[in-house]
């Protein structure tokens, strides 16, 4: 009778299982899955906990104008005066456990950030002054400066709930196993190394347009493993370089296996300028030497043997490239375009001039004191694009006599590196948005160092933060770009960042199963499931399965 009743209940689960429906995605590549949903958390985080476990109060959407997709908030309201913005809740939120959310849980969080800083991967407490509830809808912030741009920046970071992680002792390293979120897939019924699923929230406010009941997340170890993934069918959802895609991919399946790429983040190399090797500490800091590095880069050559084509290339020295062309001040690129633009000879000559010569005999350049210069360049092991980039990185910089080589840690221990500074070199990106603002906002605020891989190069300079400023604190285009365009000189004139092009917004799609997506035909909103992209909760919820 036991073994009746077991048959009967595993026979009754598994019938429940697979009247799910259930889409499976690759998000990241990883040697196992590590269990933490901490949405704070930047390095061992599953790059699913954002969006989809914690939904954003307003999402905007880049290929729509910038306009606003309001989704915990039905509204917000900047006043005349551009010093506080008021957001207001949708009525009757839930989070995932039934307890209700509302402005006291917004208020937390952000008080929470002010109280543990080190969480607080977009500094907003260098944006905000103070946060209030006015009432149970309702959350107004203060803000440090005036700025037009407030909603899209308090939008940045994920609201918890005050009842589950006002107890937590130490939110830093707190792996949040058993999420309590508001997006549409909080629960995770299987979690193991080799794969997770995450599934719908049965208080989801939104549930009526959620028609993927659950997202499978299978461990892939690296591109070539995504590659063999996507080829066969079994990812429905991908954001992987996939070499030769029209014969590897497409051509298998072409009524139903898709992609589409439009240009996005921009890609460059950069150097600690914080490093502990205090030699080449040195040259790293000495604009000279970095303008003959990045001289010293084939970039074609890397858009087309590493990248098979298809990114777009960035000489840019102000970092503007074809993403953000209508910024760009055509004179920074004529005064400082030749520094951003391939010529080995000139590297050469830049670096004889600065002093750095082969003093010891070993083949490479030394710095004008004699001391030696050598360091590596860091990239995740299992982007294979990169890597290749990085290869013809070095052989270029080792062709006018700089000692460099490539090391391949995994993409946690980069990130990581990265945000710490416990690295010398490195290829690195900047996320992609409707302005040249966010890239710059990221980069280069000194409040953001060691919280986020974006201020890597650890380069700050007080009149480019206070042009950023100033871009935020007006509405009017010709002064924004008045702004930017003197932002740009000054980033151009100092080179912290070497940019090489600009990477596609990798997306694939299969239609064999899930329709809906967006497309090139269609392009309603930003496809990509990349964590730096919160449009992909939009594409996800406009998917339905083939009937």
């Amino acid at each position: 009778m036991k073994k009746y009743l077991l048959a009967a209940a595993l026979t009754l689960l598994s019938g429940s299982a697979m009247a799910q429906t259930v889409l499976t995605a690759n998000i990241e590549p990883a040697t196992t899955w590590v269990r933490n949903f901490n949405p704070f958390n930047q390095t061992s985080s599953r790059q699913s906990t954002l969006d989809f476990i914690y939904e954003p109060l307003v999402i905007f959407n880049r290929f729509d104008s910038n306009k606003p997709v309001y989704r915990l908030a039905e509204s917000f309201k900047l006043s005349d005066d551009l010093k506080s913005i008021d957001f207001k809740l949708r009525p009757n939120l839930k989070w995932s456990d039934g307890k209700p959310l509302t402005a006291a849980d917004v208020k937390f969080t952000y008080d929470y950030l002010k109280k543990f800083p080190a969480l607080d991967f977009v500094s907003i407490w260098s944006f905000i002054t103070d946060v209030k509830a006015v009432d149970d809808q309702t959350v107004r912030f203060t803000l440090a400066n005036p700025s037009s741009l407030a909603a899209e920046q308090i939008s940045q970071l994920p609201i918890v709930p005050e009842h589950v992680w006002k107890d937590v002792a130490d939110p830093v390293t707190f792996a949040n196993e058993n999420p309590v979120g508001s997006g549409p897939l909080t629960e995770v019924p299987r979690f193991t190394g080799q794969t997770y699923d995450q599934c719908r929230n049965p208080n989801y406010w939104d549930n009526a347009h959620l028609k993927v009941d659950c997202l499978r997340f299978p461990q892939l170890a690296d591109n070539n493993q995504m590659l063999t993934a996507t080829a066969d069918g079994t990812l429905d959802w991908g954001v992987s370089f996939i070499p030769d895609i029209d014969n590897v991919y497409v051509s298998k399946d072409p009524a139903h296996f898709h992609y589409w790429y439009s240009p996005s983040s921009m890609v460059a190399f950069l150097f600690n300028l914080e490093t502990a090797n205090e030699n080449n500490k040195k040259a790293f800091n000495d604009l000279k030497f970095r303008r003959a590095v990045s001289m010293a880069l084939d970039r074609k050559t890397m858009i087309d043997v590493a990248g098979y084509g298809y990114p777009t290339l960035n000489e840019d020295p102000g970092l503007m490239g074809e993403l953000y062309k209508s910024w760009a001040d055509p004179s920074v690129k004529a005064d400082f375009g030749k520094f951003a633009t391939y010529d080995a000879d000139a590297a050469k000559a830049l670096l004889d001039e600065a002093g750095y010569k082969d003093k010891d005999g070993d083949g490479f350049r030394d710095n004008p004191d004699g001391s030696k210069i050598s360091f590596s360049i860091i990239v995740p092991s299992a982007w294979t694009d990169w890597i290749d980039t990085v290869n013809l990185a070095v052989e270029g910089m080792q062709a006018v006599g700089i000692d460099a080589r490539i090391e391949t840690p995994e993409e946690a221990v980069w990130t990581g590196n990265l945000i710490n500074g416990t690295f010398d070199a490195a290829i690195n990106s900047l996320p992609a948005s409707a302005s040249p603002y966010y890239p710059y906002k990221r980069a280069f605020s000194a409040s953001d160092k060691g919280k986020t891989r974006f201020t890597a190069q650890r380069w700050f300079n007080p009149e480019v933060e206070k042009l950023v400023t100033e871009f935020t604190q007006t509405a009017d285009l010709a002064k924004q770009k008045d702004a930017m365009n003197k932002a740009q000189r000054i980033v151009a004139e100092n080179m912290p960042m070497i940019p090489v092009f600009n990477n596609p917004n990798w997306y694939q799609y299969n239609t064999k199963r899930f329709t809906g997506w967006s497309t090139k035909e269609n392009p309603f909103v930003n496809p990509s499931i990349s964590r730096t992209n919160p449009a992909r909760l939009l594409n996800l919820l406009a998917l339905e399965p083939v009937k």
